[in-house]
């Protein structure tokens, strides 16, 4: 089905952090009920041969370098762009206009250990992608990301002026113009993937629906993602039930269920998806900092605790092969191991773990209480997961 080999760019230790990974819990292996073997898991070994070994030896010594073990190192041209010039950033990620005092955050650049990412080239992406349609599907992380590109590539555009922001529910878009490159980059909001749907019995989660892909079509580049929204209870649940088939939940376990929706996204991927027309990426698990789960879904944390005043990251650098893979990123993984159309993973939890620093924290603007440890600022760390990306697609072209 694919006219493109199947780039995971993850190295042959991913392998041992994921059997880390199933070993959390025995029932786990049991959420795989959909036709998903978890042997497959074991083939998920990358290549990035356009970038360049640390050694300088190019693009042969890099074919197993992965992308996403490295360190954070300082770099004064940092950020890339200027948040302030940006006209996409959404209020509650512009920290530096909504008080932030420190800037150190700004100032650290992704470096892989084993070779060197090209330098992001913002024109390079506006040429390559010239009449083609760039677009994010999932939650306010996928809209985090989404806002960092437009802002990287709207620095780089010879003429700012020529760019067009329109701004809707779920779509919102933000478009270099036809005389120019006519890219679109494109956010499609959508907290599950799968349906909510408003019923006479309350707001329904449908597991195995999935009505809005149809919305997907024709772009040339998917970015999906979702997670954090599964977790959440109280007032930030956004369903009454949940639903598969003829059955329907009070609740279940809430890896089950994301199990359950992203096997619906992945089926669909592979039925709808003209591979030599659209290229997808699943971005991947993006961390919390909160005290506790409970902290998180409350939705008005206390300022104080998790990332609250922190302007450092935890550590500069990944530890490899020694860390744990978190049940939902085993989720992620197996489920795109399984898949027959080739999905890259953005895989980009171990780099964001360390930045407790590059949060909004309580800089999330006029109106919001608490603290928010979820999202990231922008400019800031999803720079980085563009920057990546950028690498990624070079790798494929």
């Amino acid at each position: 089905m694919a006219s493109c080999p199947p780039y995971a760019f993850l190295v042959s230790h991913r392998v041992e952090t994921m059997a880390k990974g199933l070993a959390l819990s025995s029932s786990l292996r049991a959420r795989f009920r959909h036709g998903y073997a978890l042997m497959a898991i074991a083939l998920l070994v990358a290549a990035v041969p356009s970038v360049v070994a640390a050694d300088g030896s190019g693009s042969s010594a890099a074919a197993s370098c992965d992308l996403f073990q490295g360190r954070w190192v300082a770099d004064a041209s940092y950020p890339m762009y200027d948040a302030s010039s940006c006209p996409f950033v959404p209020d509650v990620f512009d920290c530096r206009r909504n008080g932030r005092p420190d800037s150190t955050y700004l100032k650290l650049r992704w470096s892989p250990a084993a070779c060197r990412l090209p330098r992001f080239d913002g024109l390079d992406f506006l040429q390559r992608w010239r009449g083609k349609t760039v677009m994010f599907v999932g939650d306010s992380l996928s809209m985090n990301q989404w806002a960092s590109l437009a802002c990287m590539l709207h620095a780089a555009a010879p003429d700012p002026a020529r760019v067009s922001f329109s701004k809707g529910d779920p779509v919102s878009t933000v478009r270099f113009e036809v005389t120019d490159y006519d890219l679109s980059v494109v956010l499609y909001f959508s907290r599950f993937l799968v349906d909510v749907a408003e019923e006479d019995a309350g707001r329904v989660l449908k597991l195995d629906s999935m009505q809005a892909g149809s919305s997907w079509l024709g772009a040339h580049l998917l970015v999906f993602n979702t997670w954090h929204w599964w977790t959440y209870r109280g007032a930030s649940q956004v369903w009454d039930y949940m639903q598969e088939g003829n059955r329907t939940y009070r609740d279940m376990d809430r890896l089950a269920a994301f199990s359950k929706g992203l096997s619906t996204w992945a089926r669909w991927v592979d039925a709808n998806v003209d591979t030599t027309l659209t290229r997808v990426v699943y971005q991947g698990v993006s961390p919390s900092h909160y005290m506790s789960k409970e902290q998180e879904s409350d939705g008005a944390a206390p300022a104080s605790g998790g990332c609250f005043q922190q302007t450092r990251p935890l550590q500069v650098a990944t530890d490899g092969d020694v860390e744990a893979a978190f049940p939902e990123q085993v989720v992620v993984r197996g489920m795109i191991a399984s898949m027959s159309t080739p999905v890259a993973l953005l895989d980009v939890t171990a780099l964001s773990q360390l930045r407790i620093d590059a949060h909004p924290s309580v800089y999330g603007g006029p109106g919001r209480d608490g603290m928010d440890c979820t999202h990231w600022c922008i400019a800031g760390l999803p720079d980085a997961w563009n920057h990546i990306l950028y690498a990624m697609l070079l790798d494929q072209r």
